[in-house]
């Protein structure tokens, strides 16, 4: 995405403020909508007719949907859109996960924007609950709802940015020893109950509600990350510009999960530790850090051969 004029976050109290006014009206009379949810797709199944289907309780007011798809066969998403009355934008070929959100984010004017994976469930009112949360957080420019997995525990969507040694231990260690204390605080992990707002380093790209301005502002998300770490990229990046990532554990989803990593395992393993290779080389990029990059890629590429010789569960 281009990164147009913005207000910047000096100027946030008067854009939330004026997305907390009433909502505009189209010319029938009816409310135009407040939040466009840009839904990314890759071949997807029935989980993507139960994500429109929840959306639809989700909020009490219109919602604009469009749903990116990646892929190439496009009946299952069409059906899908046509159902909840959404736009469907073929690719024309696997864009990534935040090319794709960039595209589906093109030309909105609503004042709130979603980005969301198909395998979601929302609960009845959560998107009314998360975007009443950003109207009165005057600085949030993103927020994301405790995603809870199906089992019932928490999925960690909020997280600090990693610093270089939790990054380096959570390379080494996170797949052979889980409870290692560099993955424990890269995690981050909130409690399951209690609170009402906390800031974090970044949010989940699983479910993530976007200040419109905040994200043109910052250029949306770097299409340099094929898949993993676009998320983590953006939160930084929305901090640099003065806005907050702020965690909604009051606000609840579900995230089914793992539908793509079950069905093709090898690839995004790749595309994770490719992503998190980009990621840390661009953070820790001065000449004097070589020797720094050098023990990243040792540390990442041992943990990816390590999860390829894994058999999947």
């Amino acid at each position: 995405m281009s990164t147009p004029p913005s207000p910047g976050p000096s100027a946030a109290s008067s854009a939330a403020s004026h997305a907390a006014s009433p909502a505009a009206q189209r010319a029938d009379g009816t409310d135009a909508p407040r939040v466009r949810v840009v839904c990314v797709v890759y071949h997807p199944g029935d989980e993507l007719l139960r994500f429109v289907r929840t959306l639809a309780a989700a909020s009490a007011h219109p919602v604009e949907l469009v749903v990116v798809d990646n892929g190439t066969e496009h009946d299952v998403a069409r059906a899908a859109t046509a159902e909840a009355g959404g736009r469907l934008v073929v690719a024309g070929s696997n864009l990534g996960y935040g090319a794709a959100a960039n595209r589906g984010a093109q030309g909105a004017r609503t004042p709130w924007l979603v980005i969301a994976n198909s395998d979601l469930e929302w609960t009845p009112g959560s998107l009314d609950r998360l975007v009443a949360a950003g109207d009165e957080q005057p600085s949030a420019g993103s927020l994301g709802p405790m995603l809870l997995n199906t089992d019932g525990t928490t999925y960690p969507s909020a997280r600090a940015l990693p610093s270089l040694r939790q990054g380096a231990g959570h390379a080494l260690f996170g797949h052979v020893w889980p409870g290692n204390p560099w993955t424990r605080a890269y995690h981050a992990r909130q409690e399951s109950t209690g609170g009402y707002l906390r800031e974090a380093g970044w949010l989940s790209g699983a479910c993530l509600l976007l200040r419109r301005t905040a994200f043109e502002q910052v250029g949306g998300f770097d299409e340099s990350y094929f898949m993993f770490f676009e998320d983590v990229d953006l939160g930084e990046r929305l901090g640099r510009a003065g806005w907050e990532n702020l965690y909604v554990p009051d606000v609840q989803v579900t995230h089914v999960g793992g539908t793509s990593w079950r069905e093709r395992p090898a690839p995004m393993i790749r595309a994770h530790h490719a992503s998190a290779r980009t990621y840390l080389e661009r953070r820790y990029s001065r000449w004097y850090q070589a020797p720094v990059r050098l023990a990243l890629r040792i540390g990442l590429a041992t943990r990816e051969r390590v999860q390829l010789r894994t058999p999947s569960r």
